[in-house]
């Protein structure tokens, strides 16, 4: 499965790379991931980092592999892929590209997975809601949030927040029923 997805964030290249290079905070913007955990230092380059990889796969499952950095280049680029007995074949970079004129920095993300169960595992990702562009970019755009406003926006527990549906004929009865019984009460 191949994923990939750019937006357009308020802040600098190397701010970005700095809080992506991070890798505890992946799982504060990437809906399915736990967490990630580093686990050897790579040389001075970054090149040769390895971490631990914790992820909710569908169903319930939970998902586990090891990545090694390939590339790295501050306030640029970051490579890695997945190595050792991995339960999920991974690789991805994500670029850090400066916008013109000083107006943010193009986050280009694309990453290449084969989810385990094979074929299986592919079908049961997509009809899970797992489906790889549309996770990539719900998990960008709650980046952005994170990076420009420092919180992520939802509207879980919120009321629709419209004064009226979209149906005349429902609107209209329930409208005209609290002001007939507030008159009969009278």
């Amino acid at each position: 499965m191949q994923a990939k997805y750019a937006v357009t964030i308020n802040r600098s290249p190397e701010e970005l790379y700095r809080f992506w290079r991070d890798y505890e905070n992946l799982s504060r913007f990437m809906s399915d991931i736990e967490s990630v955990t580093r686990t050897e230092a790579g040389g001075a380059s970054g090149i040769g980092e390895k971490s631990h990889w914790v992820a909710r796969g569908p169903g319930g499952s939970r998902v586990e592999w090891d990545a090694e950095v390939v590339d790295d280049r501050p306030g640029e680029l970051i490579a890695w892929h997945s190595i050792g007995d991995s339960s999920v074949d991974h690789a991805g970079e994500v670029r850090f590209v400066p916008e013109p004129g000083g107006r943010g920095t193009i986050l280009a993300v694309s990453m290449n997975y084969d989810p385990p169960g094979g074929i299986l595992g592919t079908a049961v990702a997509k009809l899970s809601g797992h489906e790889p562009n549309g996770q990539l970019k719900g998990d960008l755009r709650r980046l952005k949030q994170l990076m420009e406003l420092g919180e992520l926006v939802t509207t879980e527990g919120q009321p629709a927040g419209r004064d009226s549906s979209t149906s005349k004929k429902y609107d209209g009865a329930v409208r005209t029923q609290p002001q007939a019984q507030t008159q009969q009460t009278r």
